[in-house]
This record gives C-alpha cells, structure tokens and sequence, in this order.
C-alpha cells in the first residue's frame, strides 16, 4: 500500500485522467482523482485509437476490457464527395504486424467505462465525484489543491497533481497562461445510427473520409459493429464553447449541398434526425505544461483538432509518461514532471501542426482539391501509411525504464 506521502492527485476522470491514474497505480503510487460531474457517464463520440494510443492501454492490462467492444478497421477510405469515387485505400490492417500494436475504433464512452472499471479494481485509487478542482499551490514538498462541491470547499495535500480537466482548463490559467481557447471556423455534427440502417457497404470494418467543399464526411462502425459513428465537419461561425448542443437534421443539410455529394453520401447524412453539434477550438503550443509539482496533461496542455485522430492517443501517452517520470524521480516530482514536459512538447506540438493542416487540406476546393486528390493516387495507401511510422510506432522511452 502506497503511503500518503506518495499521493497523487488527478483532476478529471476523462480518458486522460482515467488512464494517468491507473498508470499512476501501477508505479506505485496512491492516486485520489477529482472528476467535477456527479457520475461518469457514457458521452461523446467514436473514436480511432491508433497503435500508439493501443499499445499503452494494452500494456495497462485494458486491452481485454476493450476488445468486446472495439472494431479493427482494415483500411482508411478516401472518396471525394461530389463523384463518390475512392481516391486511395490505406490499409490500416496492416498496423498490427508494422507497428506491433491494433488499430482500433471504440465508442469514447465503453473506451472510459473500461479505464473506469480497471481504475475501480486498483486499491490505490479513489475518485470523488461531484468534486471541481478550484485552486491550487505548489511547495518545496508537494501541492496543495482546493476543489469545491455539495459540502462545500476541500483540500487535500499531495505528492504531484496532474490536471487533465480538458481544453478549459482551470489549471492551465493558474499555471500562468490565461489566454481562451480559439474558435478555429468549424463546426463538427456526430450522431451514431443502427447498422442495420444504413447501406451495407457502409458496415464494414472501415473508416470512410469523404473529402467535399467546405466541408467533410467521416463514419466507421463501433460498439463491435452494432452502430455506425457518423461525424460532419463544416466551415462555420457557430462557436458555442459546449461539447453536445443539440441540433437537427435540417440545421447539418444547410451546410450540406446535394450537388456537392454523392447521393450515398446525402442519403447516410438523412439517416439521423437528432444530431449534436461542438465549435472546435485549439491553443497555441505551450513553453511549459507545469509549475512545481503540477503538470498539465492532454486536451489542458495541448488540444488537437481532430483531423488526425490524436486528441486521445497523445492524452493516454502523456499519461504513459508522467507516470514513469514521477516513478523515475520519486523524491523530486516537481523535477518528474519537468522531465515529463520535455520529453512530451515537440512530439505534441508537431501532431497539433499536422492536425491543423490536414484541416485544411481537407476543404480545399476546386483546382487545389484535385491536386490533392492526384497526389494521393500517386502515392497509393501503403506509402501514405509509411508517412505514419514516426506517430503509430511511438513507444515509451527506453531511458524512463525502472530496474
């Protein structure tokens, strides 16, 4: 049993939080995470947990947990929305043999529901609901964090904090840097429909990327193939900051010109009346993501647009890494998590870049749109999928190995 000096504390029970904690636990630590909802529920969206992100979680015994309730995709297609035509094929079921780990789509709600279940089983792990991180300070010795909730406000001191409390995080303002988020332009729509409902080529095991003006189309099956995860991506002014505003059907076919996509397209976009709709936003990369023993981890210290399907990944990397620095250095957290910082900054900043750019690439129209669509014929999937290798194969650093 982990002593108290050696208390971690975790604001947030989202994938991050979740998947730092059990972390956190397996090194060793005792770990005491602060989650601002009442209970944990089922939220969100599908999600793509590429190689990178699957190897942490397996190598954190969740894989089990997970594969009831995960698709593997054996290619990534590429069609352009007004002929419906395949551009490319990347064949991501080659992922397990290349990089050693599955490529893997899973609903963000049954991925948090295993890390919450795993969690539940670790006796050096508690979380406290309905409790909202409001402060914190660091000393020679640790930190001291204050979260208010129905009993009013409370403290606790600890070994290190970790906030992963999302792109509006309070920490990130405390540590010094207060500017918002910024509304990058787009709106993105998600709704998720029965299998049985929708064309049969759409069930397979595949991710689908629709390239279109202004706008773009990805959907792939999850929950085990029951239901098809269906996301819209449109240039607009919306920029409402909450994650499910409730929207229609008419409000998405607005954006969504019939003569600007193949009719299969249009006719999956009819299938859902009930849409929710969130305004995306992105930072500006981070110096530093810590201050004494505190540190930022995921969406709180670098948020990604989600046009390369990293936001989760390179939260539950971050949360692989935190947690061996701290094993590493356990007398100095305030030295871990600047080790922590380091070792982490480049790679994000560089899939922060490479997101926001695939963003643009995307909704490119006209002679720029069929430029990029040649290209990617020339270069055919398998080439296109070697440009990956440095992001799907990452693995924890050897110089943080415990003897």
């Amino acid at each position: 049993m982990a002593t108290p000096s050696r208390t971690v504390i975790v604001a947030g029970a989202g994938i991050g939080g979740l998947t730092v904690a059990l972390a956190l636990a397996r090194n060793g630590f005792r770990v005491l995470v602060l989650e601002q909802a009442e209970r944990l529920e089922e939220t969100g969206a599908g999600i793509q947990l590429s190689p990178n992100a699957t190897r942490t979680l397996i190598d954190l015994g969740v894989g089990d947990r997970l594969r009831p309730h995960v698709v593997a995709p054996s290619a990534l297609r590429v069609l352009a929305a007004r002929s419906g035509r395949e551009i490319v094929r990347i064949p991501l079921g080659q992922a397990a043999q290349r990089y050693g780990a599955p490529y893997w789509m899973i609903h963000r709600g049954d991925l948090q529901a295993a890390l919450a279940a795993a969690v539940a089983q670790e006796l050096n792990v508690s979380i406290k609901l309905g409790m909202r991180m409001e402060d914190f300070a660091t000393h020679p010795h640790g930190v001291t964090v204050s979260a208010g909730g129905a009993a009013g406000l409370w403290h606790e001191r600890g070994h290190a904090l970790i906030a992963a409390d999302g792109l509006w995080s309070e920490a990130r303002a405390r540590i010094g840097f207060k500017e918002p988020p910024r509304f990058a332009g787009r709106t993105a729509w998600r709704a998720l429909v029965p299998a049985k409902d929708v064309a049969p080529e759409f069930r397979d095991p595949l991710v689908h990327l629709w390239l279109g003006r202004d706008a773009h189309l990805v959907h792939y099956p999850v929950k085990g193939g029951k239901v098809i995860n269906v996301v819209v991506i449109t240039t607009d002014d919306w920029s409402g900051p909450g994650w499910s505003e409730p929207a229609s059907r008419v409000d998405l076919l607005r954006h969504f010109s019939a003569a600007h996509w193949a009719p299969q397209a249009h006719a999956l976009i009819r299938v859902p009346e009930a849409w929710l709709k969130w305004a995306l936003y992105d930072r500006q990369p981070l110096t530093s993501w810590t201050q004494g023993a505190a540190a930022l981890l995921g969406d709180a210290a670098h948020p990604m647009l989600p046009y390369l399907a990293q936001g989760a990944a390179m939260a539950i990397e971050d949360a692989a890494v935190a947690a061996r620095c701290l094993a590493r250095m356990p007398d100095d957290a305030a030295g871990a998590l600047r080790t922590y910082s380091a070792i982490r900054r480049a790679r994000t900043r560089k899939v922060q870049r490479l997101a926001a750019r695939n963003g643009e690439r995307y909704h490119l129209k006209g002679v720029q749109a069929m430029l990029r669509n040649a290209a990617m014929r020339f270069m055919g999937g398998e080439r296109l999928l070697r440009h990956y290798d440095w992001l799907y194969d990452w693995r924890l650093p050897a110089a943080l190995s415990i003897p």
